[in-house]
């Protein structure tokens, strides 16, 4: 089990790094169409990761409320949104393709900010490998080695353009490729790292498993809505976006139910 947990945790990592990898065979920078390709289909894999792998399951391990078993899921998923609003609001960040910072005002380079963007992006995804994990491993949780890798495969397929999407930018805004390389990783490091604090504080409220799957899920609706959405739909052939974002939900729901 312990091999498991390691490797479901490292598994999104690897795709940041592999994708993070592309700058140094790529010479030109992601196409706008191309990256709100790969920006709808994050967002599909997110959206589907978030009810197939942390609000049903919440749902169903709170079946003995009866009638009221929807409240762990309402409560933890608020507790996810508000949570990213309050990250927001605390940490300077410049999404891709945005003139202005948001939070607090800060003399930090535009390269760090984007990438505390995409770190920001990132903490809810590990949280949700880690929460998955937990209950996997607390056995009481209706939770199975197959469906927690399906969640962290997901999460690697749609972190490997992501890692792209960071590094060949930051490339093309005079970063070594190198360097830009390593922004990648960086911005990726802190999923394994989220999760793993996830599993620990789990392992002392195991009770709450369903408030804290729906609160990761609440963090990724968050991400998706108030970051990728509008990413995938600036500019012309938006439809682009659209169509991948289904391509990733579809995916991911198959991985969900296939392995889980």
């Amino acid at each position: 089990m312990v091999s498991d947990i390691f490797w479901g945790l490292m598994i999104p990592f690897i795709g940041t790094s592999a994708g993070a990898a592309c700058v140094f065979f790529m010479q030109k920078e992601l196409s706008r169409m191309v990256q709100r390709a790969l920006t709808g289909f994050a967002g599909g894999v997110m959206v589907a990761a978030s009810i197939w792998s942390l609000l049903i399951p919440a749902m169903e391990q709170s079946e003995p409320m009866g009638k009221i078993s929807f409240i762990p899921a309402v409560v933890g998923f608020w507790g996810g949104i508000l949570f990213l609003l309050l990250l927001d609001d605390v940490i300077p960040h410049l999404h891709m393709n945005a003139e202005k910072a948001e939070g607090p005002k800060s003399k930090l380079a535009r390269t760090t900010m984007m990438v505390l963007a995409v770190t920001l992006h990132n903490i809810p995804e590990g949280m949700a490998v880690g929460v998955v994990y937990a209950g996997y491993r607390s056995g009481s949780a209706l939770i199975t080695a197959g469906g927690a890798l399906a969640l962290s495969l997901g999460i690697a397929i749609q972190n490997f353009p992501e890692g792209a999407i960071i590094s060949m930018p930051l490339h093309a805004q005079g970063r070594s490729k190198a360097k830009a390389f390593g922004d990648g990783v960086l911005s990726g490091a802190v999923e394994p790292v989220a999760g793993l604090l996830t599993i620990l504080l789990a392992g002392f409220i195991v009770p709450a498993m369903p408030y804290l799957l729906s609160f990761a899920a609440g963090a990724m609706i968050y991400v998706v809505v108030e970051e990728l959405i509008p990413e995938m739909s600036e500019g012309e052939h938006s439809n682009i976006g659209v169509v991948m974002f289904a391509v990733g939900f579809t995916l991911m729901m198959t991985l969900d139910v296939a392995l889980g």
